[in-house]
């Protein structure tokens, strides 16, 4: 039997300032690496094979 999923706590003070600055140097992916995701996702479920 799975375990409840508590609820995720709201940040404030330090760890939020902490958490802004950790994460404003995170880049977004190119139009380039979305294309390449893209087709590399539908090359895996060409071979994929799923039992319903």
């Amino acid at each position: 039997m799975a375990k409840p999923i508590k609820e995720t706590p709201f940040l404030y003070g330090k760890d939020a300032t902490t958490f802004v600055q950790d994460n404003k140097e995170v880049k977004k992916a190119t139009e380039k690496e979305k294309e390449e995701i893209k087709e590399d996702y539908e090359t895996l479920m060409s071979i994929a094979e799923f039992e319903y």
